[in-house]
């Protein structure tokens, strides 16, 4: 089991986040891109290699994110309707996944083909969004970082907007 944090940098210009281990030390950088009609974004390895692009698709009734490796579509991430709980399927390569929320979208359940593989917690009180994601394989850290990043834009940012 896997236990990364996840940290957005407040006063920056644009959307940014760090990733550290339990030890505190950066995994992964964040950066998206200023002035474009939706959000694009760029996550990094430790050595400043792009490992996955993730980009808002615009005009659709619910939000829609695409998740690519270099220019390979490996994932889509899309927004749920319902009514009380935030709901997200994700359609990918590696199987299909499901991320079932509380009530307040602060914790969510990581399910892969109904199978339990994770849970990502959002922290009340924090300067920005700060969140835990616990990976029960190793494999698919990168990814499910890729993955925390299009939700947590996806369901907080569209509020903050």
């Amino acid at each position: 089991m896997t236990k990364l944090y996840i940290k957005q940098k407040v006063f920056s210009f644009g959307d940014k986040y760090n990733i550290y281990n339990e030890e505190g030390q950066p995994v992964f950088t964040v950066e998206g891109e200023v002035f474009t009609f939706g959000a694009r974004i760029h996550m990094y390895d430790a050595t400043g290699n792009e490992i996955y692009f993730i980009q808002q698709k615009l005009f659709r009734f619910l939000p829609e994110y695409h998740i690519f490796c270099g220019n390979k579509l490996v994932a889509v991430l899309n927004k749920e309707f319902s009514f009380f709980t935030p709901r997200l399927s994700i359609q990918s390569e590696f199987g299909d996944y499901t991320f079932e929320g509380n009530l307040f979208g602060m914790d969510f359940s990581i399910l892969r083909d109904g199978i339990l593989v994770g849970e990502l917690h959002k922290a009340w009180l924090s300067w920005g969004d700060s969140y835990e994601l616990i990976i029960n394989n190793e494999n698919d850290v990168p990814l499910f970082c890729a993955f925390t990043i299009a939700i947590d834009h996806c369901i907080h940012n569209d509020k903050r907007d």
